[in-house]
């Protein structure tokens, strides 16, 4: 069962996103809508089909994951920077809520938002490609375990850094180019050998490519590597983030 004061933290992070829609739902969903189209639409004029499947839709999959990715992160991280830049974390700290609790509160808000971006951003699309999904339980495991993963990568980063500027760093120079060079408007079976090596060494074309297979039935990758590595991933960081809630790393003194 929750207890009340988780119940609490939760329901005031998710009311904390939802006072500003139009930023944390709406932007992600237009900024999305606009790749969906330019790309979609341009380079769909020219390129038919990726592996028989119309280029439109062959998108659809990693847009949706780069929607849950970014807003999961973003929010978990914004969220925990602004309270440990005004102080109130510490009174977190020594509430009756127990770590976990605290951790649950502050990622549980934040996969929320991800995937009801990704949710809003799939439907979008499919009112232009059609709603057919291949694999739905697959696809929705291993978004959630992305949301979490990344949510929880927030607030680790949160936790660490000391301005703003440190807060985007991390989307700005890591997961936006790694996302975009995963594989997101492309298949990696349309590279040459090189780039495609230097494609398999980026942990988020599995994600993206674990996705597209749950989706639409296609992948370059093993089946369970999508899988694998969100799983480890959420295993990781969440274990780093319950250490420096433990330890108040940067949260206390």
């Amino acid at each position: 069962m929750i207890g009340l004061g988780l119940r609490t933290l939760l329901a005031k992070e998710v009311r904390r996103f939802l006072r500003v829609p139009g930023q944390t739902i709406l932007s992600p969903i237009i900024t999305t809508t606009l790749y969906f189209v330019v790309f979609g639409w341009s380079l769909g004029s020219r390129l038919k089909e990726v592996e028989g499947v119309p280029y439109a839709r062959f998108i659809v999959p990693g847009l949706v994951t780069l929607g849950v990715i970014s807003n999961a992160y973003l929010n978990s991280a914004s969220s925990m920077f602004v309270m440990k830049l005004q102080g109130t974390i510490t009174d977190l700290l020594v509430s009756p809520l127990s770590y976990g609790e605290v951790l649950a509160g502050f990622v549980g808000a934040a996969v929320l938002r991800g995937l009801l971006v990704g949710l809003l951003m799939w439907g979008v699309a499919g009112v232009f490609t059609g709603f057919g999904m291949a694999h739905p339980v697959e696809a929705a495991v291993l978004l959630l375990l992305i949301a979490i993963a990344f949510s929880a990568l927030g607030f680790i980063t949160a936790v660490w850094a000391t301005s703003f500027e440190q807060i985007n760093f991390f989307p700005t120079f890591i997961i936006t180019p790694l996302t975009f060079l995963g594989g997101v408007f492309y298949s990696a079976r349309m590279l040459s050998p090189g780039l495609r090596r230097f494609t398999l060494l980026n942990p988020i074309f599995y994600l993206v490519d674990g996705v597209r297979h749950g989706m639409l039935g296609l992948s370059d990758a093993p089946g369970a590597a999508g899988l694998g590595i969100a799983l480890l991933l959420c295993l990781v960081s969440l274990g780093v983030s319950w250490w420096m809630l433990r330890t108040g790393y940067k949260l206390r003194g």
